[in-house]
């Protein structure tokens, strides 16, 4: 490794930011080791990707609180619903195969169970609906099962029969017709792909992703074989020292969160996707199917298996992920091949994860590093008067701008008035929350519309 990118690293352990407001000053910084911590989380690992390779990887930290093992890059973690995104290209390669279709009915395609009637009224549900969550199907997601306690068959939860311990899957609202979040339709898919090749899932998974990907540690086996045992991470509870009862939790919902793996083989397969994106890799998928597995499915910026953030520079694909004791995050941003992939062996994992990746976003100068320093310019304060008034959203309930000596303020209802800054003399930003806020004006003047934008949502109000 170059003594460039490990100055970088140096860096990015050193100096994590935590504090995320107000939003125009310099967040508060400290070692990662002391955030980790803050967190409770025992162990970590990460591996960082630019143009489409590896930079680097590195693990912080130990396997189980209380233990001197170190977690190292080879350490596995449980990766959540990071799961889904993985089992999509798995169907996605049967796709370009001829052996499945996205838009055929997968009852078509069950043969041990079927997605059942309603009434008399019988569903029909596709892989592109349930690859983007729009199927309509019930059940968000699967705490697990602990170690030493019956496990259900892949039917019996999708039956909502004992020993599962979730509601049986079905579908309760219109498929294709709206956004709606469902590792029970993911296990929908798992199904599918097991009726339709007559194989154990986990052995459909190494055949058809893991090894083309060369993610040489992964597994989609549960429970975990016990020659693996010594190479996982332990989960871990909020309270510090406190690991999961029996290490970690058995997932026969192995499509939707089954994953072990670790931080590097999550970057070997999703800088192959975007390697397949730029026509140079078909180790998993052709440069075609890539582009429509990162393209809107006609609901909430949700792609085949990966959600879509951003746009222009800023667009990125990725998925997170927990299981019980274990968050993970996965990350790529479309033009550079940059991205991060982070694993962690404790439930409070989202927030260490959200300031680790910030700190390498600044380190790295990704487009969209969300500590944007903003500057307060002067401007003539007579301005202000034509700011003044009531602006009406499209849901009707007003909101108010008023001039307070040399400043503007914001009120929506139910909340006290925000100061706004000047940017310039039609655009403002509050230090209190990541808001701006943006006056339109007519032709002859007069200030007819206020846009504001909040992660990256822009609402309109007109004066």
């Amino acid at each position: 490794m170059n003594q460039a990118i490990e100055e970088g690293i140096n860096r990015i352990v050193s100096a994590v930011p935590f504090e995320r407001v107000p939003w125009n000053d310099k967040p508060s910084e400290v070692t990662l080791a002391e955030r980790m911590e803050y967190h409770n989380v025992p162990g970590i690992s990460v591996a960082v990707m630019s143009g489409g390779e590896i930079d680097w990887a590195r693990s912080f930290g130990v396997k189980e609180a209380g233990t001197n093992e170190p977690v190292s890059t080879d350490t596995i973690f449980q990766a959540g619903s990071i799961s889904k995104a993985v089992t999509a290209v798995a169907v996605l390669r049967m796709v370009e195969q001829g052996t499945l279709s996205l838009d055929e009915d997968v009852n078509t395609y069950l043969t041990s169970w079927k997605v059942p009637e309603n009434d008399d009224w019988q569903p029909r549900v596709t892989l592109r609906h349930l690859l983007s969550h729009s199927a309509g199907t019930t059940v968000h997601g699967f705490p697990g099962y602990p170690r030493g306690s019956e496990v259900p068959t892949l039917v019996q939860v999708l039956n909502g029969e004992k020993p599962a311990n979730t509601p049986r899957v079905y579908v309760n609202m219109m498929p294709g017709t709206r956004f709606r979040y469902s590792g029970g339709g993911t296990s929908i898919v798992q199904q599918v792909l097991v009726d339709v090749l007559g194989k154990p899932f986990p052995q459909i998974m190494r055949e058809l992703v893991l090894d083309p990907a060369g993610m040489v540690h992964s597994t989609f086996e549960q429970p975990l074989p016990e020659p693996r045992w010594d190479s996982a991470a332990t989960g871990h509870y909020w309270v510090p020292n406190n690991p999961v009862q029996g290490k970690w939790h058995i997932y026969p919902e192995m499509a939707a969160a089954g994953l072990w793996t670790t931080a590097s083989d999550l970057a070997r397969f999703i800088t192959d996707i975007w390697r397949a994106l730029q026509g140079k890799s078909h180790k998993l998928l052709s440069g075609d199917m890539a582009e429509q597995m990162l393209t809107p499915q006609g609901v909430e910026h949700m792609g085949l298996g990966f959600f879509l953030e951003g746009a222009g520079d800023a667009a990125r694909f990725g998925h997170d992920g927990d299981d019980h004791g274990f968050v993970a995050s996965l990350k790529m941003y479309r033009a550079s091949g940059s991205g991060v992939a982070i694993m962690t062996n404790g439930f409070a994992g989202s927030g260490l994860i959200e300031e680790l990746r910030n700190t390498i976003a600044r380190e790295y100068d990704w487009p969209d590093y969300p500590y944007k320093e903003r500057t307060q310019v002067p401007v003539d304060t007579n301005t202000y008067d034509a700011y003044v008034g009531e602006y009406k959203p499209e849901s009707g309930k007003r909101w108010n701008v008023t001039r307070e000596g040399d400043h503007l303020t914001l009120q929506v209802p139910g909340q006290n008035p925000i100061v706004l800054y000047p940017q310039s003399e039609t655009k403002f930003f509050a230090k209190a929350v990541d808001t701006t806020v943006s006056f339109t004006r007519s032709k002859d003047g007069q200030v007819t519309e206020l846009t504001l934008t909040q992660d990256d949502e822009e609402s309109k109000a007109t004066k």
